[in-house]
């Protein structure tokens, strides 16, 4: 098994040596590595281009821990129904993990990242998912009858908004997470359990 992960890569691209970033970097590396004990590989990955990075991890953290009517777990639901859509390995592992410690109920955490419509969410819940979805798979067919719906089970305007844009953030992510081979830290997979 040692070999097996020897030879693992964090994605298809060779990358910077952590002593080449910038000074900025390697202090978010270190803080990482104080707060959860790793440096999540999309961070590692997206440092071929710093200036790329930046604002994305700062747009990305804004979206997950700024200011909301979601919930944290609300905002980690998001994350791993759109990931689930989009076949996306990075974000199913990461944010799965994100989601369980977000609930502290590993084992719903479980069921809404694999379907979530079977998971047993309340109708609120499950109105916020199905918009990701449409707006995943379907954005042309986005309305304001959309909008009226997430109104009517309680939702805000702004947090209808921050919905689409953390669903818009999470297509991005697995995109590129997907075209780049990214693959999610081994340590994610025990993580929330």
């Amino acid at each position: 098994m040692s070999e097996i992960i020897e030879q693992e890569r964090i994605c298809w691209f060779a990358i910077p040596d952590e002593a080449d970033l910038d000074e900025d970097l390697q202090k978010l590396f270190a803080k990482a590595r104080e707060r959860i004990g790793f440096v999540p590989n999309v961070f590692v990955a997206y440092t071929m281009r710093p200036t790329h990075f930046r604002p994305w991890f700062s747009h990305f953290r804004e979206l997950m821990q700024g200011p909301s009517d979601l919930s944290p777990a609300q905002r980690e639901m998001i994350s791993v129904v759109v990931s689930s859509q989009n076949h996306c390995l990075y974000c199913l592992v990461s944010h799965g993990a994100d989601l369980r410690a977000a609930l502290e109920d590993p084992i719903l955490g479980d069921r809404i990242t694999f379907d979530y419509r079977r998971a047993g969410l309340d109708t609120k819940n499950l109105a916020m998912l199905d918009y990701a979805v449409k707006i995943t798979n379907n954005p042309v067919e986005c309305s304001e009858a959309d909008i009226e719906h997430l109104r009517r089970v309680g939702f805000s305007d702004e947090a209808i908004f921050d919905i689409a844009e953390i669903t818009a953030m999470y297509n991005f992510t697995n995109r590129l997470a997907s075209a780049t081979g990214m693959l999610p830290n081994r340590e994610y997979h025990a993580l929330g359990r």
